[in-house]
């Protein structure tokens, strides 16, 4: 069972971590696939909020960076859940094409022999 909260109440109840990040898992909202793990940033989150356009901040290039801006492989918001101690998100998104760089559809794709 899940506990709906406001917009407001969500944002301060996200614990960033020292370098101003929280962990972001990108889960497909139709078959439940984990597409994807993220960071955003405190602006990153925001902008995801307000435009639905997921957008995560980009550990190498120092920036935002919204799926999908140069490959085309777009992720549109379609629900967020915060987890119990408010240190990590879960994002239900509709993924557009594959959501990995290496072009496979989840980044999750190498599995333990």
């Amino acid at each position: 069972m899940s506990e709906t909260i406001s917009r407001a109440d969500f944002l301060k109840a996200v614990a960033f971590n020292a370098d101003g990040l929280v962990p972001v898992i990108a889960q497909d909202a139709k078959s439940g696939a984990v597409l994807m793990l993220a960071w955003m940033s405190h602006e990153a989150l925001e902008k995801t909020l307000a435009t639905g356009a997921v957008t995560y901040w980009s550990r190498s290039r120092k920036s935002l960076w919204t799926k999908g801006e140069t490959s085309g492989h777009t992720q549109k918001l379609m629900e967020a859940y915060i987890d119990c101690d408010g240190d990590a998100l879960l994002l239900k998104v509709d993924q557009a094409g594959p959501a990995c760089h290496t072009g496979e559809a989840v980044c999750f794709y190498r599995k333990l022999v």
